[in-house]
């Protein structure tokens, strides 16, 4: 049986890319970048004041004179105000605006007072040298540079950089349609009235939220029956139609799991099925004779819950085109030990230590089906195979719950 990363190995192996799309602007947040964004010219592209104050020649201030004219006003978006070569010159000057030409050194309005058109220094000049209140030109980056990198997840930092350089629009990668479908006789939808023998249907609710968050919101729920002709007529659709299918629950080895028989049948590849980890065990993987990744997860809802986190959204991030991301490594807060061969994802709250360390405390839950229990952690930690034991203070990765 694969050990977790022998399956995820496999999984990024076998999964193709997302295609390509220009998107405007304005709806690119929280998708995966696929160009370098790189500077069209000087950042900032002048020397930018950044006080309201008074624009004037640093060495008239260290030659002791504290007396100038103000010759104009300038604000920002303004063309630069010229200078005149006159001793005792000054243009009011706004933050923001362009530094008068002449000029190299604000003096910022609370240290001066006024009178008509003359204003007095009322600080030690000594404080005023050239480039004070200035941000000069290039200081941040210089034109042509790279600003962010390909396979970088658009926020509202990176947009604004976007923004800032002329990019109406942005080569991204597709966001993909991905099918969610829950199985078995025993689900019921929630505003359904539910029998003592049933269950409401929680695993595609809690999936497809958790996908949107992580920035998939193109997500359809959908619920198959244990009877093999819905399950073969819906199926061959949902697969047609769907960039990514996410199938929970039937793909174990009972009587009424028609799920692995019918994926086969439709000509579904397996590239596996059954990870050496607790919880989520059977979870299974393959490809459409299109290509399109079929993952099935348990239908236990800790179970679907933690292989999404640990399989689907780091493959979902890696066809994107994403650049990887390690996950982060956390101290274990108090000693853990278990007997089965199997990795264990341990759910986990964190805290902070005396140093300012991230410790996890293990916040088990009574079984996968315990979906409840997963409410109070943040995520969950993964531990090698057993039997063994951890002592506190252990490292262990960590990946949060979205």
């Amino acid at each position: 049986m694969l050990t977790p990363a022998e399956a995820e190995k496999l999984i990024l192996e076998y999964l193709a890319p997302f295609h390509r799309e220009d998107c405007p602007l304005a709806g690119a947040h929280g998708r995966t970048l696929l160009i370098d964004l790189c500077a069209d010219r000087d950042l900032p592209p002048f020397d930018r004041v950044t006080m309201d104050g008074y624009a004037l020649r640093a060495a008239e201030l260290a030659a002791g004179d504290k007396k100038f004219r103000v010759e104009g006003v300038q604000a920002a978006g303004m063309r630069p105000f010229q200078l005149s070569a006159t001793a005792g010159a000054c243009v009011e000057i706004m933050t923001g605006g362009v530094l008068p030409v002449g000029a190299d050194c604000v003096v910022p309005s609370e240290e001066t007072t006024r009178e008509g058109n003359l204003i007095t220094v009322t600080a030690p000049v000594e404080k005023f040298s050239a480039g004070h209140a200035i941000h000069r030109r290039g200081s941040d980056r210089r034109a042509g540079g790279v600003l962010v990198r390909a396979g970088t997840r658009l926020t509202g930092r990176e947009i604004a950089v976007a923004a800032a350089c002329g990019y109406a629009t942005l080569a991204v990668s597709q966001q993909p349609k991905i099918a969610i479908v829950a199985t078995g006789d025993e689900l019921v939808e929630v505003d359904a009235p539910v029998a003592a023998h049933q269950i409401r249907r929680s695993n595609d609710y809690a999936l497809r939220a958790a996908l949107a968050l992580a920035g998939w919101p193109l997500a359809e729920r959908f619920h198959l029956r244990d009877v093999r002709h819905e399950i073969e007529h819906m199926l061959w659709h949902i697969l047609a139609e769907f960039d990514v299918v996410l199938l929970v629950g039937g793909i174990s080895k009972g009587k009424f799991d028609y799920i692995p028989a019918e994926l086969e049948r439709q000509k579904v590849k397996r590239i596996f099925q059954g990870v050496a980890q607790r919880p989520g065990k059977p979870f299974w993987f393959g490809l459409s004779s299109r290509q399109v990744p079929v993952f099935a997860l348990p239908g236990n809802p800790a179970s679907a819950y933690t292989c999404l986190h640990r399989y689907v959204l780091p493959a979902l991030a890696h066809a994107a085109g994403r650049a990887p991301e390690a996950p982060a490594m956390v101290a274990l807060a108090t000693p853990v030990s278990f007997k089965t061969p199997l990795a264990y994802f341990l759910p986990v709250k964190l805290t902070s230590g005396p140093r300012g360390e991230r410790l996890a405390t293990p916040d088990p839950i009574n079984t996968s089906g315990d979906f409840a229990g997963l409410v109070d952690s943040d995520g969950f930690v993964e531990l090698p195979a057993g039997p063994a034991e951890f002592a506190a203070g252990t490292l262990a990765p960590f990946r949060a719950w979205v």
